[in-house]
């Protein structure tokens, strides 16, 4: 049975790909900050796993050990949208830190082992935000078009080894994303049209 350790995993997208994995037949590890919402994935045979994944030392111990066959780049952030020229300091570098920082680092925890084994497979959740440009989003834009790239260099150097790495970009999905940022009016417009849902995004992932 193959391991999926995917990040994110407490709603949304991340937990909806939780949830297809298990029921492809891996063993899923879910990753997140809330351990109420991680209790329920455990209800469906997933392994819990309460982390912060800009916490380097954290995350370094919780994968000793543990065997990585997909993992699956998912947690992110969105910063207040607005200009950029109005945004705070502290937004955009807790953007960075979870949507790019903490992947890279976590990435590079992970495919020395996937290398060793000459197998393995790295997804990540891009953003249409990444490959063009929308207003009041530069930072959030940055951090997306930095996994694209990061994606595509990472497949360079990972293929000579049997290691597939695969972003996935959906659009506009349906998810909790801007709960905080937009009030319900908002949302509400922004999701009139039909929209990419998350369980969309995870039979994605399970074609992949």
């Amino acid at each position: 049975m193959k391991t999926a350790f995917v990040t994110g995993a407490t709603s949304g997208i991340g937990r909806a790909i939780a949830l297809e994995l298990c029921q492809a037949g891996h063993a899923v590890v879910a990753v997140g900050r809330s351990a109420a919402a991680l209790d329920a994935l455990a209800a469906d045979g997933i392994t819990p796993l309460v982390l912060d994944v800009t916490d380097r030392e954290a995350v370094r111990r919780a994968l000793s050990g543990l065997r990585i066959d997909l993992l699956v780049n998912n947690a992110g952030i969105m910063p207040p949208l607005e200009n950029f020229a109005d945004a705070e300091l502290a937004d955009m570098d807790a953007a960075i830190a979870v949507n790019l920082s903490a992947v890279v680092a976590l990435t590079r925890l992970v495919v020395p082992q996937m290398r060793e084994r000459g197998s393995g497979h790295v997804i990540f959740t891009g953003s249409a935000a990444g490959h063009a440009a929308f207003p009041n989003m530069a930072v959030y834009s940055a951090t997306k078009a930095g996994i694209s790239g990061f994606a595509a260099a990472l497949r360079a150097d990972l293929a000579p080894h049997g290691i597939r790495v695969t972003e996935i970009v959906p659009g506009r999905v349906e998810t909790a994303l801007y709960q905080h940022i937009l009030d319900p009016e908002a949302r509400a417009a922004m999701y009139a049209s039909k929209s990419v849902q998350p369980e969309d995004v995870a039979r994605m992932v399970r074609a992949v």
